[in-house]
C-alpha cells in the first residue's frame, strides 16, 4: 500500500512540475520556427504563480458550478495521470480496464470545463463550450478505436499491459494507429489546425472561450490542467509506440535516471513535431474539423483491420 501511495505522489508531482515546461518548450519552438522571439521556457510557471496570487472574481450570473468546475476538471486530469506510465513500465494505479477509465476521466474534465463556461452566462463561454463538445464528440470515438486496436493486440485493456506489449512503429498497423492518435492529440490539446491556443479572437477560440470568465486560482487550475492533459497524451503516445527505456520494477536509481532522460528526449521530439505542425498549417474552419477527424477515424479503423490480433 505504501509503495503505491508513494508512486502516486511521485507521478503527480512529476506531471505537475513538468507540464508547464513542455508547454513553454512548444511555444518557444514555434517562435523560433516563425523567426520571432518567443517566451522563455519558464513563462508557464510564472503565469501560474501570477494567477494563483490574484483575487478570485465571479460573474454576477455564476452559481456554485463556476466554483466547483475548475477543481473537478483539475482533479479528474490528475487521476487520469495515475493510469499512465511515465518513467516505469507499471502505472501507479494500473488496473484492468483502465483504458476506458483514462478516456472517461478526460471526458469528465472536459464536461466540467464546458459546464463552467456555460454557467458564467457569457456569450463566448457558451460558444466555446458548444464547440468543445462538438469536437469531443468527433475526437473521443477515434481515441477509443485507436486504443482498442492496441488493446486487441495486447490481449487486455490495461494501459500498463499495452505498454508492455507495445509493437513500436515497425508495422503498417502501428503507423496507421499512431497517425490517428497524433490527430487526436492535436484536437484534444487544442492545437492548430483544430484550435489556436494563443488567440482570444471570439470567432475562432474554443478552449479559451470556455475559460474567458475565469480568474485567479480558477484560471490557474484550468490552464494547469490543460498543460497536464497535454503531457499525459504526449506520454501515452511515446510509451505506446516508443516504449524502450522504461525502468522495470525493482531496478535502481540508475535505471530510473536513464528512463527519465529518455522520457524527456521522446517528449521533446514529439513537442517539436507539434510545433512544426502548428507552424506549417493554418487553422481550419470549424466546419472542416469533422473532415479531419473523419480521416483520423479511417486511419484508426485501418490500423485495427491491419492488426495481427484480428487475423489470429
Amino acid at each position: 500500500m505504501i509503495p503505491i501511495l508513494l508512486g502516486c505522489v511521485a507521478q503527480t508531482l512529476l506531471v505537475l512540475g513538468l507540464a508547464p515546461g513542455i508547454n513553454g518548450l512548444i511555444k518557444g519552438l514555434k517562435a523560433r520556427l516563425q523567426t520571432r522571439d518567443g517566451p522563455p521556457l519558464w513563462q508557464g510557471y510564472a503565469d501560474l504563480a501570477k494567477w494563483l496570487r490574484k483575487r478570485q472574481v465571479y460573474s454576477a450570473h455564476a452559481s456554485w458550478v463556476s466554483r466547483v468546475a475548475p477543481v473537478v476538471s483539475f482533479a479528474a486530469i490528475l487521476c487520469a495521470g495515475l493510469l499512465v506510465t511515465t518513467l516505469a513500465r507499471q502505472a501507479p494505479l494500473g488496473l484492468s480496464g483502465d483504458l476506458i477509465a483514462f478516456v472517461y476521466l478526460l471526458v469528465l474534465a472536459r464536461f466540467a470545463t464546458a459546464l463552467g463556461g456555460l454557467d458564467a452566462g457569457g456569450a463566448f463561454g457558451g460558444m466555446g463550450s458548444s464547440r468543445e463538445m462538438a469536437i469531443s464528440a468527433l475526437a473521443e470515438p477515434v481515441l477509443l478505436l485507436a486504443l482498442f486496436s492496441l488493446a486487441a493486440r495486447a490481449g487486455g485493456s490495461s494501459l500498463t499491459q499495452m505498454v508492455a506489449t507495445a509493437p513500436g512503429l515497425g508495422s503498417a498497423s502501428s503507423l496507421l494507429t499512431f497517425a490517428a492518435l497524433y490527430v487526436v492529440l492535436i484536437a484534444e490539446t487544442g492545437r492548430i489546425p483544430v484550435d489556436n491556443p494563443d488567440t482570444h479572437l471570439e470567432l475562432t477560440m474554443v478552449h479559451e472561450g470556455m475559460i474567458l470568465e475565469a480568474s485567479g486560482p480558477d484560471l490557474a487550475l484550468y490552464h494547469w490542467g490543460a498543460m497536464v492533459k497535454q503531457l499525459l497524451l504526449f506520454g501515452l503516445l511515446v510509451d505506446l509506440f516508443l516504449p524502450w527505456g522504461l525502468a522495470a520494477a525493482g531496478e535502481g536509481a540508475g535505471a530510473v535516471a536513464l528512463s527519465a532522460l529518455l522520457y524527456l528526449l521522446k517528449i521533446g521530439v514529439l513537442a517539436t513535431a507539434v510545433a512544426v505542425t502548428e507552424t506549417a498549417m493554418a487553422k481550419l474552419r470549424i466546419f472542416r474539423v469533422p473532415d479531419l477527424m473523419g480521416t483520423a477515424f479511417a486511419l484508426a479503423l485501418l490500423g485495427l483491420a491491419a492488426g495481427p490480433a484480428l487475423h489470429a
